[in-house]
């Protein structure tokens, strides 16, 4: 399927769902600054990534090329120890690794933290399930959400919604955090996929 193919049955999913579209993120940042959070903090890390050079679709390329056969399963740009980086899980078989990537120069900062798909919650091992039953990649669904909102993702990963696997990402666009969920079509329900068009 071609990536137009894959952004329009993506999009298709975003338009048919409106209730998971453009849901801004006020509640979720009063919640971090209920938690302790201020309001200075966020502002801090979103100008941090709005200076990045690297952005959260390079780190993911990045993060594709360290581990042959793995799968992208949840990315997040990171300014709260003072640097910027991006964390970058990928999955294959029982096992996760995850990555710091720095947002200024692209470089792997240390080494990969490896760890076992048992020591997960039984949600996070049943959406990695769920995953494997999916065609698109994480990569996808975050270029269909800039393209939508004109705007830059800080954020993506896995959600479970009534029985389905979602793809979240967050996007800043202009000054508001945007919420995009996304609904991949599965790779059993070849109906759902549009045909392609042709160019003229």
């Amino acid at each position: 399927m071609s990536k137009k193919q894959l952004s329009v049955a993506l999009l298709t999913s975003l338009i048919c769902a409106p209730s998971y579209a453009g849901t801004t993120l006020d509640g979720e940042i009063g919640t971090a600054q209920e938690q302790g959070a201020s309001g200075e903090a966020i502002s801090r890390e979103l100008e941090l990534f709005r200076g990045a050079k690297i952005s959260l679709r390079q780190a993911l390329k990045i993060a594709d090329s360290l581990h042959p056969g793995t799968r992208i399963v949840d990315v997040s740009f990171d300014g709260g120890s003072g640097s910027s980086v991006y964390r970058v899980k990928t999955f294959r078989q029982d096992h996760i690794w995850e990555d710091t990537i720095d947002a200024k120069t692209g470089q792997v900062a240390g080494n990969a933290t490896v760890s076992s798909m048992s020591e997960l919650t039984l949600e996070d091992r049943l959406n990695l399930i769920a995953m494997q039953s999916v065609r698109q990649e994480l990569a996808d669904a975050v270029l269909v959400a800039e393209n939508n909102t004109s705007g830059k993702a800080l954020s993506g990963g896995l959600m479970n919604e009534a029985g389905k696997l979602i793809f979240v990402i967050v996007v800043l666009s202009g000054t508001n955090l945007k919420q995009i969920m996304l609904e991949p079509p599965s790779a059993n329900n070849r109906e759902t996929l549009p045909r392609r068009s042709k160019q003229h």
